[in-house]
């Protein structure tokens, strides 16, 4: 899974193994790596090794750019690492019953030999949450907060293109603040409140990274092919 930060790719890792009953392994890309020779691929051939002991079982790389810098970058260290990916996900010893999921904001770092098929061969856009999904954040967001009448909620939403879910969220969090800071015995959030939220958290994918990461998707379909 690819996308734009804060779009719920590690949540929806998360909901998969829930959903499917899976023993689930969750790893930050950067914690695997080590000063020691030899210690990075260890623990590759290690959580491999504990999931097919565990199995079915589901792997999940987040931050996958950090661990699988494609080769001849410079770094020695990344191209070991990403050896011993290579060699767990389809070498001598075959994984039985061992998925493996990645999520990346940087697709275009990732080595290709890990995106063919037999390895990584899906590969799934999670998009900024369109308006619908939107204005579905903002109920759920709503639930948990009191909200004065004149709330519009086509309103947040229009005002809200090119926000991720996190920073939806945020825009939430920062207009209930505003709101105490204001007054710490108010009742609700207005309008005012979601104005100078939506002032102070600043959409960070602008329309031109959102259209990057659409043609990521279709470069490497084609490497794939």
């Amino acid at each position: 899974m690819y996308g734009p930060p804060g779009c719920s790719k590690t949540l929806t890792a998360k909901a998969l193994a829930t959903e499917s009953g899976l023993n689930f392994i969750s790893i930050k890309g950067p914690e695997l790596f080590s000063k020691y020779v030899g210690d990075s691929e260890r623990s590759i051939r290690q959580i491999f090794a504990k999931a097919r002991s565990a199995a079915p079982a589901i792997i999940f790389f987040d931050e996958l750019d950090a661990l699988a810098i494609e080769r001849g970058s410079g770094n020695a260290v990344a191209d070991r690492v990403l050896a011993a990916m290579l060699t767990e996900m389809d070498g001598v010893e075959q994984r039985h019953d061992v998925i493996v999921v990645a999520a990346t904001n940087r697709p275009d770092m990732i080595d290709k030999a890990l995106l063919r098929p037999g390895r990584i061969d899906k590969i799934i856009l999670v998009p900024l949450p369109d308006a619908e999904t939107r204005r579905e954040i903002f109920r759920i967001q709503f639930r948990k907060m009191p909200i004065a009448d004149d709330i519009s909620m086509e309103a947040l939403v229009a005002k809200t293109e090119r926000y991720s879910g996190a920073e939806i969220c945020s825009v939430c969090r920062e207009a209930a603040l505003e709101a105490l800071d204001e007054n710490l015995e108010c009742s609700h959030v207005t309008w005012q409140h979601f104005i100078s939220a939506l002032e102070s958290v600043i959409p960070q994918t602008s329309e031109e990274k959102a259209k990057m990461y659409d043609e990521y998707g279709r470069t490497l379909r084609t490497t794939i092919r």
